[in-house]
């Protein structure tokens, strides 16, 4: 099968005992920001409330499952189980077994006994990624071993203990499923018992730099190459950019350029995440503009007036940043801005 259903950290994979905690903690979570300083302090005295359901929400590529991870590392179950599982990548035909396990002879092909990820978790940590696409048919089934810690295997009689704490996480599509019906209400709120925000990056600040410099390192090592510096340029654009794909998207994009990079440094040609000839998805001030020639044409300076402009526009009228994506001088960027009188735009 193409897909993962899930993956298990047990004693002997993924447990401090094995492996240096700052790898799986809450230390690997990198960036100094008020906004994750804070929902990390949060999540660190959620991880001494053993066995209480906690909802993580943020966008796509925030750090989720990191958060989950150091949640279940900082507490006393570190040394159990720790399972996740993807509840928007497995079909929902076969989720329900894979959740809650079957009995042999419950369905076709079941020929034997197969335990369930709530059950394989022990007294340790079940991980629901994206829990709002959890099929509403195995909703109720959930809610149950969350509110009378019991479940049944499919097809099965049996009443299991569901011991396991279960951290759940959603990329903020609650709201919407809710409202269309495709969750039920009393299962969120049972699952919002605590509640973490994670903030996106375009919210952290220096975070972006920050980060940028340790995926440098981190990949550098990984490659066998030498860290390179980032250019004054290269950290505008990573200030100015929205991130839309958050932490996942800036580690792609160091990744690409340290590729890219035959240089002493990086900088932002190397980065490419501008879109100069779309719609600038992805600038924090959004100029959702692109130089548009019309069918009589544009003069040279037409065009190079045009440039200035939206760049001044994306730097929300730094000059010194703008110069620095243009590749220009301070004084020449003074004398073009005079001379196609753009002052009072910027």
């Amino acid at each position: 099968m193409s897909y993962q259903l899930a993956s298990r950290e047990v004693n002997g994979g993924l447990a401090p005992s094995d492996k240096n905690a700052t790898d799986i903690g809450f230390q690997a979570i990198v960036g100094r920001s008020a906004s994750l300083r804070k929902a990390i302090q949060f999540s660190m005295r959620i991880a001494t409330r053993k066995g209480t359901t906690v909802l993580i929400v943020g966008a796509t590529g925030t750090g989720k499952g990191l958060f989950a991870r150091g949640i279940h590392y900082a507490g006393s179950e570190a040394q159990e189980p720790f399972v996740t599982v993807n509840c928007a990548a497995i079909p929902a035909n076969l989720l329900e077994s894979e959740l809650f396990g079957h009995e042999r002879g419950a369905f076709t092909d079941a020929r034997v006994r197969k335990l369930g990820l709530l059950e394989l978790a022990g007294a340790g940590t079940l991980f629901l990624d994206e829990v709002s696409e959890l099929p509403p048919n195995l909703q109720p089934k959930l809610l149950r071993a969350l509110e009378e810690r019991l479940f049944r295997r499919v097809g099965g009689t049996d009443e299991i203990e569901a011991r396991c704490r279960v951290i759940a996480s959603s990329n903020g599509s609650f709201e919407d499923a809710l409202s269309e019906g495709r969750f039920r209400e009393d299962l969120f709120y049972r699952l919002n018992v605590l509640r973490i925000n994670i903030p996106p990056l375009s919210e952290r600040g220096d975070d972006q730099v920050i980060l940028a410099r340790y995926f440098m390192e981190q990949i550098s090592h990984e490659i066998g190459v030498a860290p390179k510096p980032l250019s004054a340029d290269a950290i505008d654009v990573l200030k100015l950019h929205n991130w839309p794909g958050n932490v996942r998207e800036l580690k792609n994009v160091m990744q690409r350029a340290i590729t890219l990079c035959d240089g002493p440094e990086i900088n932002a040609t190397h980065l490419s995440i501008f879109d100069w000839h779309g719609n600038g998805r992805g600038r924090k001030d959004d100029p959702g503009q692109a130089i548009q020639i019309p069918d009589i044409g544009m003069t040279l300076a037409e065009v190079e007036a045009e440039a200035l402009r939206i760049t001044l526009k994306m730097t929300r009228g730094n000059r010194s940043a703008a110069a620095r994506i243009l590749a220009i001088s301070r004084p020449t960027i003074h004398r073009k801005i005079r001379e196609y009188g753009l002052e009072d735009g910027v």
